[in-house]
C-alpha cells in the first residue's frame, strides 16, 4: 500500500513539474517547445508523428508544403495574437496532462479543428480579389454569418490529406467539389 502511495506521488509529482513547464512556456512564448514540431509529435503516435515525418521536401500534403515554407505546425495551430497562441499553449498543456497521466488515446482525436481564423493570420487577403475565379473565398463569410453548418476554410484546405493535386494548392478535387455543391444548394442554386 506505501507503495502505491508512493508512486502516486510520484507521478502527481511529475504531473505538476509538467504543468509548471508548460505554464512557463505559455508565458514566456517565442522560444519554448511548442515551437518545434517534433515536440508538438512527441506526445502522439500515430498520425501526428507521421506528419512531422513526411514535413520535407517534395510536400506531399498542404502542411508538408507549409513546412518547407518555414511553417510550424504552432503557427496553424494556433489562432491569432498573444491571445490564440496561449489558448493553443493551454490545450498542448491539457493534451501533455493527458500524456503523463497515461490517460491519452492513441491515435490522438481533434478537439478543436483548426479554425478560419489561424489561416486568416496569414492569408488575410484571400477575400480581396472580387473576381470570379475567387467567389468561394469572397462569399464564404457570408454564407458562415447565416448557417452553422457552412464551410470554413479546412473543410476545403485539409492540412494533412495527401489525396489532394499540388497543382492546385493540394485540394482534392472530388472532396472540394461537394463542398461547392453545398454552398450552392444553401444559396439556392441547386448545386
Amino acid at each position: 500500500m506505501r507503495v502505491l502511495k508512493s508512486i502516486s506521488r510520484m507521478r502527481w509529482l511529475v504531473i505538476g513539474v509538467a504543468v509548471l513547464l508548460v505554464g512557463a512556456a505559455a508565458v514566456g512564448g517565442g522560444t519554448t517547445l511548442e515551437n518545434r514540431d517534433a515536440f508538438c509529435a512527441s506526445c502522439h503516435t500515430q498520425p501526428e508523428s507521421e506528419y512531422v515525418q513526411r514535413s520535407a521536401n517534395p510536400a506531399v500534403d498542404l502542411a508538408s508544403f507549409h513546412a518547407t515554407e518555414g511553417v510550424r505546425c504552432i503557427d496553424c495551430h494556433s489562432g491569432s495574437g498573444v491571445t490564440g497562441r496561449v489558448k493553443a499553449e493551454m490545450l498542448g498543456m491539457r493534451d501533455a496532462l493527458v500524456y503523463i497521466s497515461g490517460n491519452d488515446t492513441q491515435p490522438h482525436s481533434t478537439t478543436r479543428p483548426v479554425g478560419d481564423v489561424n489561416c486568416l493570420k496569414c492569408h488575410e487577403d484571400i477575400g480581396s480579389a472580387r473576381v470570379f475565379e475567387n467567389h468561394f473565398h469572397v462569399l464564404l463569410p457570408q454564407w458562415q454569418a447565416v448557417s452553422a453548418g457552412a464551410a470554413t476554410c479546412a473543410d476545403c484546405h485539409q492540412g494533412h490529406q495527401t489525396n489532394g493535386q499540388q497543382q492546385i494548392a493540394f485540394l482534392n478535387e472530388a472532396h472540394t467539389v461537394a463542398v461547392c455543391q453545398d454552398c450552392h444548394r444553401f444559396a439556392g442554386e441547386g448545386g
